[in-house]
Order: structure tokens, then sequence, then C-alpha cells
């Protein structure tokens, strides 16, 4: 029953965003590399969901390297890694929490604590609200950090510890934890490690905060894959994992009893003949789910594919350029009318209009610039 009532309530979450969405009242949440990189913290921009246009973004909050972001299911809190691998002279990164001024969309600092490990470079709220979960890059950590009814942080409650290697001997001599995604029902954790090929499969109680192995513990990718971003199916039936050495997206079926994987289909995100350097990096689903969207780093696109909604295998339809220089995370409006590349190392964020009939991506002219983006999320005003 009690997780019934959570999803009841994240249920009347996704509601209230509908309805924002309909209004057009979004804010766009920026994450970015300081220091080397251009940026300088969490920026924040208008979002108007009806035309597309995306406003100045302005600094939300000064903190090093927020890489990546995760937004509370109530909408009031973002929380954000510091992709670094020393806080106060500790070998580990750390996650910061952030209450947002409804207002203005401001962030107000609440805490920081340390992320488990490492290098934190992808975390995610559950579906509860209570705990935020880290992925640690340079460790090869997962780690739970339950979380305040004031949506500060606390200390981990639960780290689990890669072991391995793989093929590639520069990338994978260890594990490199790259991603952490729940299931639907909010019962197993996904944690996709670059170093091991491996996406490592956790049962995860967001009562207690643990996560804990689960049978099956893992589903392996072909060698020198390089598992990077997971994404499931809106149905919950599938779900992809973007390879960043092998440039390769990967089909799975998923039993929901087990939290068990199985590989459908491996495709390329690149055009046939292309010989040069490129890595993938996300991997999204669209919400009609006939869809799915995956990064390319070099090759400077985003590779669509079509959804077979019966097998949920793939097919190609294009690799659309992003106009700009190595696209990391990119995001599609909540309505998935519009989907926002961040170029990071051309300093800026290229909008394109989704054609729902066909997934493909036109630019609609608009080019907004911000230092060094990596990560975007979409949060409904109030």
């Amino acid at each position: 029953m009690r997780f019934h009532g959570h999803m009841n309530l994240f249920r009347c979450f996704l509601c209230f965003v509908a309805l924002a969405v309909a209004k057009g009242e979004l804010r766009v949440y920026i994450g970015t590399y300081t220091g080397a990189g251009k940026g300088q913290g969490i920026y924040v921009a208008r979002f108007d969901a009806a035309s597309g246009r995306m406003g100045v973004p302005e600094l939300a909050a000064e903190i090093v390297s927020p890489s990546f972001l995760a937004i509370h299911p109530n909408g009031r809190f973002v929380y954000a890694v510091s992709e670094i691998d020393n806080l106060d002279g500790k070998k580990t990164g750390a996650v910061s929490a952030f209450a947002i001024d409804a207002k203005t969309g401001k962030l107000a600092f609440l805490n920081k604590v340390a992320s488990g490990g490492p290098g934190p470079c992808h975390l995610v709220v559950d579906k509860t609200g209570k705990n935020v979960l880290v992925a640690n890059y340079s460790a090869g950590r997962a780690a739970v950090l339950p979380l305040q009814a004031d949506g500060r942080l606390r200390e981990a409650s639960s780290v689990v510890q890669h072991n391995g290697s793989s093929v590639n001997k520069q990338r994978q001599k260890g594990p490199h934890a790259h991603s952490i995604n729940l299931s639907p029902d909010n019962r197993f954790a996904f944690v996709a490690d670059l170093g091991l090929d491996k996406v490592m499969i956790y049962r995860f109680d967001a009562v207690k905060g643990t996560l804990t192995a689960n049978q099956p513990a893992f589903v392996t990718l072909p060698p020198g894959s390089g598992p990077r971003h997971f994404a499931f199916h809106p149905t919950g039936k599938f779900a992809y994992v973007i390879s960043e050495m092998g440039n390769t997206m990967t089909a799975f079926s998923y039993d929901a009893a087990r939290g068990a994987l199985k590989t459908l289909q491996t495709i390329t995100t690149l055009p046939p003949g292309y010989a040069k350097t490129s890595y993938c990096a996300e991997v999204v689903a669209h919400p009609s789910g006939k869809f799915l969207y995956g990064s390319n780093r070099g090759h400077d696109s985003i590779t669509v594919f079509a959804v077979d909604p019966v097998k949920g295998t793939l097919t190609t339809v294009e690799q659309a350029p992003t106009q700009g220089k190595t696209p990391r995370n990119f995001r599609i409006d909540p309505a998935g009318n519009f989907l926002l590349a961040e170029n990071m190392d051309s300093n800026d964020i290229v909008l394109f209009r989704i054609d729902l009939k066909t997934g493909r991506l036109k630019p609609t002219g608009q080019v907004v610039q911000v230092g060094s983006p990596v990560c975007v999320r979409f949060v409904a005003t109030k």
C-alpha cells in the first residue's frame, strides 16, 4: 500500500507538470563544467513550451562543475554532482542540494555531502522523493544519499563497489560507473559501467536507502562497448543503453518482476562509412514511445531511431547535426515537441522541433549561449 501511495503522489506531480506545460510555464536548469570549462555553475532560463522559445540563461547558483542535475519529484529542490576527485582532503566528489525560489527560479544552497567516491557524474532522485542515487565514475561506485523532509542531503546509507575490467586497457582497467537509473516501479537500480561492459542491476529499498545485489546481477554488453547512459521506454517493457566507446545503442526487453534485461538488438549510432573519432553520450526516449534519441560527440549529431511498438527494436531514421561541438546530454520537453541539445565545446544550446510523425529534428533557428553546458532539466513553474 505504501508504494501505491507514493505512485499516486508521483502521478499528481506529473498532472501538475502537464498542466504547467499546457500553460507554457517551464524553467530550464543547466548544469555546466567550471574551471577548464566556461561555466560558472547552474544556470536557469525560461522556456515557453507552446512556442519553444528559451530565455537568456542566468546564473542560479555558483558551484564547482555541476555536470549533472536531478529534480525532486515535488519540483522544489535541485540536486547536483560536483564532478571532482577531492573533497576537503578526502578522495571523493560531492552532491549538493538547492531549494528553488518559486518566483525567480534562483537556487538557495541547502547543504553538501560526499558522493561516495571520486568523479560523480550522474544522479537521480527516487520516485518517493526520499533518496538521491549517484554514480561515481572514477571509483566505479554507486551510492544512496537519503533526503530529509526539508530537501537536505544526509550521508550515504549504502555504497556498492564494482570490481573487474574489460578489453580496452586505456579506458577499462577498472570499473567506471557512468549512470544510475531506476525502474518504473522504483524497485530496481541499473548502473551502466563503462569499465566493465556491464549494466549492474540492484534491488533498491527506498525506505532503508539500500542497494543489494539482484539475481540476475548484471547484463553484459559486447567487449569494448563502454556502456554510458540508460533509459526505459515509456511503457516499461523495454530499455536502452548507449555505449560511449562502441558508438552503439542496445535494446533490451525488461522483466519487471525479476529486474532482468534481455538483449534484443545492438545497432550503430553513426552513419555508414563514418571513420573519424566519435563517442556516444546520452539516450532519451520520446514521451510517445515512438522514437529514441542518442548523441554523438565527434560526429556532433543526434541519432534518431524509430521504435517498433511490439518488439522494442530500433530502425535508424537520421543523424541530425547539432550545429555545435560535442553534444553531451540533451533533453526533450515534457510535451515531446522540442529537443534541447547541449554543445559543450561550442558553449551553446541548440533548439530543435520534433516531427511527431517521423521523429526527425528540425532546427528552430534558436541558439542560446551558455558556457560549457552539459545537462538540462525541466521544472514546472508554480
